[in-house]
């Protein structure tokens, strides 16, 4: 029909909430793993759907800014690829980033928030704080991209345009790795252009990045965000448990659940949960990384279900 836009057609059940031995809500959506050449070995669902990935395309941004000249590594590199929870070791290190560019945080272009993590967040209310653009999960990607437009010359005050000599360089960038220019342009809800692809070329991307040579851009990129993956997400999240639990490996979730994975081969998964609930989000994802071999107890974890403050139920993969 005219005017009614495109939705995810071929998705499969991959989670059911299950209470006193009744199927209560279940959790649609696709999933897809590909090998280190990037084609699919397994899958539920339509591994060409196409969504937008959200900050699940954060480490191609951030490669991109490395290609550009970004100069970071370490810890601030790997906060160039986060959502960052907005605890003061996060904030302090968008301040450092700023300062390498000579700039202010007024420079900032993200919106207004409140920490994403809601521990930080009840800590900022009770000490009298409201909402500024350094708490926003994104301000340690839009620090870095302030700082790759200053040692280029380029402007800062547009830096979210689509047409900017930064993001042309990040599309460039997200074109490589997918194999295609993006199927959609959007908008984030940093305000930076959102570059959509299908599940699959998002998955081949990640294990792309993965598979750099040493001593390349993604070489930097993968080793920071191993070594400070408490810097791509935050002290209390899921993604860290998982990069920690296996070191190799490397995760970045994206706003409306979505999750890709690359694994130390070269290999990557990459999931959608149709609904974009983030309450199946990590059980699916700890379940097609069983399926690929990885054997580490977080893996086996599943939230459960409570009834009167007892567990009279869980919530439980179908795959």
């Amino acid at each position: 029909m005219p005017g009614v836009p495109p939705r995810l057609l071929d998705v499969d059940v991959l989670a059911e909430v299950i209470r006193s031995g009744l199927v209560e809500s279940r959790h649609r959506g696709v999933a897809v793993g590909v090998d280190p050449s990037g084609e699919v070995v397994w899958s539920m669902g339509d591994p060409g759907t196409v969504v937008f990935p959200r900050s699940a395309n954060k480490p191609i941004q951030a490669l991109g800014m490395l290609r550009a000249g970004l100069p970071l590594d370490g810890r601030l590199l790997a906060l160039a690829s986060a959502s960052h929870s907005g605890e003061p070791f996060h904030l302090d290190a968008v301040r450092e980033i700023l300062a390498l560019a000579g700039l202010e945080e007024s420079a900032l272009q993200t919106p207004p928030s409140y920490p994403l993590d809601p521990h930080e967040h009840a800590e900022l209310l009770r000490g009298g704080g409201g909402r500024a653009p350094i708490l926003m999960d994104c301000s340690g990607k839009h620090a870095a991209m302030l700082l790759t437009c200053v040692v280029n010359d380029w402007p800062t005050s547009t830096y979210l345009d689509v047409e900017h000599p930064l993001q042309l360089a990040i599309t460039r960038t997200f074109t490589e790795l997918t194999d295609g220019p993006p199927a959609v342009v959007g908008v984030d809800g940093c305000g930076a252009p959102l570059l959509a692809t299908s599940l699959q070329q998002l998955a081949r991307a990640i294990g792309r990045i993965v598979q750099e040579p040493e001593g390349s851009s993604g070489a930097r990129l993968v080793e920071a965000m191993r070594a400070h993956p408490e810097y791509v997400s935050g002290t209390r999240r899921a993604e860290l448990q998982l990069m920690r639990a296996v070191p190799e490996l490397v995760a970045k979730s994206g706003a409306e659940s979505v999750y890709v994975v690359g694994l130390p081969d070269g290999s990557a998964y990459a999931l959608k949960i149709e609904d974009g609930a983030e309450r199946p989000l990590y059980a699916v994802m700890n379940r097609a990384l069983e399926l690929a071999g990885i054997d580490a107890p977080l893996l086996r974890e599943r939230p459960v279900v409570l009834g009167g403050g007892k567990q009279v139920g869980e919530l439980r993969t179908t795959f």
